[in-house]
């Protein structure tokens, strides 16, 4: 006998059939059939975030691990709330599946001032998105939704957003029989010419080098076998752990280091391999590149997006790397004289950098040695996250290190709770700044609320310091709308029941990260910037604009 259940149902269902096992929202009138069924059910977690763009984000960091991340949002200003998330999602190319209500079929696109109604909603949705649907016909949602996870799911991967009238979401329907995945289109094969091509290029370089991004995040060995045959290999911020930090010709994401620079200058083949080579990690595509450059990405659209290209190949990363290996198999490059001048560089780099960072190199160091090492560690955009977070802090697998790719700040706590509940069994550090935390401070509650087992470090030096920064670099040095009034953030720790912390100094951060990584549970450490000492940063890398 058919089961009649409600689209609501219906799609929750698909969710289970999909294996996803958290979802993150906020509820409303206008998703509850959804979110009933995840409750009468029992068989998902309900992450309460306090507000959409949170939502979004959770999912967003949880689909990094998992490979689906599920937000519920409302309709309107909900749905509107969520689009920043969306396009950082969109930038990490992270599959998220963000479901939205909408007013009932009736009312939609009537301007007759419907609650919660907004103008031409699915275009926002669609600008910010891989791809958005709207669903108009109950007896279509299941197949809708199962199309939009296979969009979000195929390289490039993407958020994809669902909007469903409300009267759709509580229609009652036959259940289809079939709920499970659709297979997701295939990658890009390399033709064996394109492989052959690659391996002669690497055969007769003198002094390549491979310069990777996050569409090598499941082709370590392969890279680690590039790294092994001689040749160096600088990481996008996205790809730090590929190939872990301690191998000897690892240039970590120290692109814009003097000496990595000059590598970068005088090597004769450059192999760029899923990464989109962004303005931030190139000086705004001023970093000099060899002429012989070849690029390996699974997206058509990456060809001479930023740099000219010698050849491009769209396929897989981890599928063309491991048929050049074999096609190098005996073949070695290891030059005496090239691992120096590599091992200097990297040296020169860190150096450079802990000289610059000063007490806040100590800082990173204390983190290191606190956190287990299969911890994960999670920054915002913020002086920290963008200086020592981003380059120095040691990492040696891929996914340790979660960040905001289209560089906004403000979602560094919400990527941290949703890296936390898509990993219970490791601990998690975010490291925010005071300026961004306050754009989604509810979320501590949240935090609080589903007992996280992580740590947030909060970055107080009363303000913009990145601003700061800039604006004492290009505009000589005139200081204006960067001072914040900012709680202290111990005692709103504690008011949300919270174990917290004030340190102003390393030495004290030492004692007091071991504790809180020990501790079981979510817990804040405020760390007063204006007591430990000056950070200085003057921005991202970037041409002069001004």
């Amino acid at each position: 006998m058919t089961e009649r259940v409600n689209v609501g149902e219906a799609i929750v269902r698909v969710l289970e059939e999909h294996l996803v096992d958290s979802m993150y929202g906020v509820i409303s009138i206008h998703n509850l059939p959804i979110a009933d069924a995840v409750g009468r059910r029992e068989k998902m977690r309900f992450v309460a975030a306090r507000g959409e763009a949170g939502s979004v984000t959770m999912a967003d960091a949880h689909s990094r691990f998992k490979g689906l991340g599920v937000a519920l949002t409302s309709t309107g200003a909900g749905a509107g709330n969520a689009v920043g998330s969306l396009i950082e999602a969109m930038n990490a190319s992270s599959p998220v599946l963000h479901l939205t209500g909408q007013v009932e079929r009736e009312y939609l696109d009537r301007d007759a001032s419907f609650i919660h109604e907004t103008k031409d909603q699915l275009t926002f949705l669609k600008a910010s998105s891989k791809a958005a649907f709207r669903i108009t016909s109950p007896d279509h949602a299941v197949g809708i939704i199962r199309e939009a996870i296979r969009v979000a799911t195929t390289v490039p991967m993407g958020p994809v957003s669902v909007e469903i009238p409300i009267d759709v979401q509580a229609a009652e329907i036959d259940l289809p029989a079939n709920l499970g995945p659709v297979k997701a289109l295939q990658l890009p094969k390399a033709e064996d010419a394109e492989v052959n091509s690659i391996a002669t290029a690497i055969q007769a370089a003198k002094r390549p080098i491979f310069w990777i991004g996050g569409g090598t995040l499941n082709a370590t060995e392969e890279v680690k076998a590039i790294a092994d045959l001689g040749i160096p290999v600088v990481s996008s911020t996205h790809a730090r752990g590929v190939l872990a930090d301690s191998h000897p010709r690892s240039l970590g994401a120290f692109h814009n280091a003097v000496a990595v620079e000059k590598l970068l200058k005088e090597a004769d083949l450059l192999v760029v391999v899923g990464s989109r080579l962004r303005s931030n990690e190139t000086k705004t595509y001023s970093v000099e590149f060899p002429d012989n450059i070849i690029q390996i990405d699974a997206n058509p659209v990456a060809q001479q997006r930023n740099y000219k290209i010698n050849k491009f190949i769209c396929a897989d990363a981890k599928d063309v790397l491991g048929r050049v290996i074999r096609q190098l198999t005996g073949i070695s490059k290891v030059d005496a004289e090239y691992d120096a001048a590599i091992v200097a560089a990297h040296e020169d780099a860190i150096n450079a950098l802990r000289t610059q960072m000063d007490q806040y190199a100590l800082i990173c160091d204390h983190l290191r040695a606190a956190l287990p090492e299969d911890g994960i560690f999670v920054r915002d955009i913020t002086m920290s996250g963008s200086t020592w977070g981003s380059r120095l802090f040691p990492v040696q697998t891929p996914n340790k290190n979660i960040h905001s790719l289209a560089g906004a700040i403000g979602l560094g706590l919400a990527h941290a709770i949703g890296s936390s509940i898509a990993n219970p069994d490791k601990k998690v550090v975010g490291l925010v700044g005071d300026g961004g935390l306050m754009l989604g401070i509810g979320e501590i509650a949240t935090m609080a609320q589903e007992n996280t087992d992580m740590v947030l470090m909060v970055m107080n030096d009363g303000g913009y310091g990145v601003m700061r920064g800039i604006q004492n670099n290009y505009f000589d040095g005139r200081q204006y709308f960067n001072e914040l009034h900012t709680p202290d953030y111990r005692l709103l720790g504690e008011s949300m029941g919270v174990k917290s912390w004030k340190v102003g100094s390393a030495d004290e951060f030492k004692t007091v990260i071991q504790q809180a990584i020990d501790l079981k549970g979510p817990a804040v450490i405020e760390l007063d910037m204006n007591a430990i000492g000056p950070l200085k940063f003057a921005g991202p890398p970037q041409k002069k604009l001004y």
